[in-house]
This record gives structure tokens, sequence and C-alpha cells, in this order.
């Protein structure tokens, strides 16, 4: 079993299809994005105190009422089972065992409902595209609240799809012959519609209106995920959010967008501590997350690295990559003389 992400995604790399390979792995554009998200992690230092008796760290966290294990989340990724035959089963499996959320994606190759019945009890949120069809969208979201999903996540940074130049090279426009969206379903999957599947629509039109639509059409928390102004951070306020995620998407949408935990320090500051922000882009060690959170994240949320441990050795994978960030973060901890990760703070982290 590899021993370090960057190992996953090697063994990763030589068991997929190398266009399902470059699906997960590429971005928008020249990805100067998504090279900006790991290089941001390595541009910061960490600068540790000593002498102060903190003993075994406490990484434990709670977000929006669910205690979390480890201040790791699973982010929302499409198309799990191009990595493995259980795709989202699989993940959501290592994830409830690494006492972590697993936030299961609109775009998932099993439905919310065959997700939840493979960890029951586990807390899942659900990711959400708000669709234009807004009768279609209230479905999806009933279809979580039934599975027990605790939040909803929802994605505000596709008002259209990114450009992105691997998929275009590779014709990857499509899933493989009998794997689709599962919650996509328009209808019951026992009845005469049960195989009409819609497509995902990124629609310019989605506005501030339709978060306050969710906010009267559910009771769930609502995080909005790809926030990356500060005046946004502060409307999402107003419109009621239970929490911000900040996010370039991976760098798959818009390229040069800053790298997120560049973005982090003042989306932190707008909200002042109203509501949780977590961050995703760029994760690959425990000291990368005890810098994010050093710079004010309640917790962060890792995506390509799960992909890689799937494909590299299914839910055994994905508990090894998750097991490798708990134990990285609290060696860090241990090293920065930091007792729990709610002690950490700016005064912890200089550039470099």
């Amino acid at each position: 079993m590899p021993r370090t992400i960057r190992e996953f995604e090697a063994a990763a790399r030589d068991r997929l299809d190398p266009a399902h390979y470059d699906y997960f792995a590429g971005g928008a554009g020249e990805e100067i994005t998504v090279r900006a998200n790991e290089a941001a992690f390595a541009r910061l230092a960490l600068l540790p105190r000593v002498l102060r008796g903190a003993g075994s760290p406490r990484i434990g966290v709670t977000l929006l009422g669910s205690p979390v294990a480890m201040p790791v989340l699973v982010a929302p990724t499409a198309f799990h089972r191009l990595a493995d035959p259980e795709g989202e089963r699989a993940t959501a499996r290592a994830a409830a065992g690494a006492g972590t959320i697993m936030i299961v994606s609109m775009a998932a190759t099993v439905a919310v409902e065959d997700v939840a019945a493979a960890v029951p009890g586990a807390t899942l949120w659900f990711q959400l595209y708000v669709q234009p069809d807004m009768a279609f969208t209230e479905a999806i979201v009933r279809r979580a609240e039934a599975a027990g999903c605790a939040a909803l996540v929802v994605t505000v940074d596709s008002p259209a799809r990114g450009r992105r130049d691997r998929d275009l090279r590779n014709g990857f426009d499509d899933l493989p012959e009998g794997m689709r969206c599962e919650n996509m379903r328009d209808g019951d999957p026992g009845g005469p519609d049960g195989d009409l599947v819609r497509p995902i629509v990124m629609s310019p039109e989605i506005s501030w209106e339709h978060v306050d639509l969710l906010r009267r059409m559910t009771r769930l928390p609502i995080v909005l995920k790809g926030v990356t102004h500060p005046a946004d951070a502060r409307l999402a306020l107003d419109h009621g959010v239970s929490a911000l995620y900040v996010s370039n998407h991976g760098g798959r949408q818009l390229d040069t967008v800053p790298a997120a935990v560049d973005l982090l320090p003042e989306i932190v500051a707008a909200v002042a501590g109203a509501v949780p922000v977590l961050v995703d882009g760029g994760i690959r060690r425990g000291p990368d997350v005890v810098k994010a959170m050093a710079l004010g994240a309640s917790a962060v949320a890792v995506g390509r690295p799960v992909i890689w441990g799937l494909a590299a050795g299914g839910e055994r994978g994905v508990a090894r990559v998750l097991g490798l960030l708990r134990d990285e973060v609290e060696h860090t901890l241990t090293l920065c003389g930091v007792a729990s990760v709610h002690d950490l703070g700016p005064d912890l982290v200089r550039p470099c």
C-alpha cells in the first residue's frame, strides 16, 4: 500500500484509463490554478512553539452540530465508479470508518439513497447544483433529506462548465455504458420513466434569489461552496447561510483564480466568526491541514487524494489516505507544541 498521497496518485495513474485519470487530475485552461493550489501551501512555513507541555493533540471538531473525529472532510467529487466498481459506497464506508463527513456529489455514480444505506448512522452532506427547473431541484433536495443528509452544500461557482483542455483532447464528455449520474434520475427508478436521467445544467441565471428559495425549501443547513470574494461572503451572511466553503473548484472552473488557501484569510475576516469556514484545494499532507486551520479554516476537504486512494485500493485505499492525513495532522500539532486544533492561530504560519 502506498505511504504518501503522491504515491497513491502514481498508483492511481497506473490503474486508471488515461482519459479518466486526466478527468480527475486535470483542470481548466492551462491549469494555472490547479498548480497554484498546491504551490501556495509550499510558500507557507510553520513556526513551532516549544516547551508547551501540550500532550497528545486533540483534532476533533464539530461542524453544523455534527462531531467529526478529524478536521478533514471528503470533498464532493463526481463519478467514483470510474475509479472503483463500488464507487461512492466504498468512499462513504472509508469516511465513516475515519469518523468524518463525506459530501456526496450530485454527480455521483451511486444514488444518495444507496450511499446512505451503505453507512447507516454516518453523517453525510449532499452537494447540489441548483438547476433552472426548481421543481426538479426540489425533488433532489427531498431525496437528500429522505436519505438523512445533514446539510446541503450548494456549489455556486459554476454558471457555466469549466473548459478543461485535457477532456477536450481526450473526447471525454460522457460516462461509459452502464454508468450514470444516479441522482439525476427523473422519476421512480421502478416506474416507466426510471431510466430517464437528466443532464446537469449549469445556468448563468442562478442568483442569490435561488439561495433564498433553497432556504425556504429546506430546513437543512446550507453551505455555499465556491466563495472566493469577501463581498460575497458578507452577502452570504445576509442570505442566512450556515457555512461558507472557500474553493476554486480544484482549478476546474475558471483558470487563474488565486489559490484557495491564499483567499481564505479575507473570507474568514469578512464573516468574523459568524459561520464556519471550510476550504479545499491542494491539500496533500497533514501540515497543509494545520496551515489552513491556522489561517482560520474550521476544517478542510480533500477531493483528488480520495480519488487516488479509491483507484489504487478501493475502500482500503481511501481509508489509508484519510488515515495518513489524520496521523500527519496529529504529528504536526505535536511538533508545533499545539494541544488542540482549536488553539491554532495565524502566529503559527509565516510566508517563505
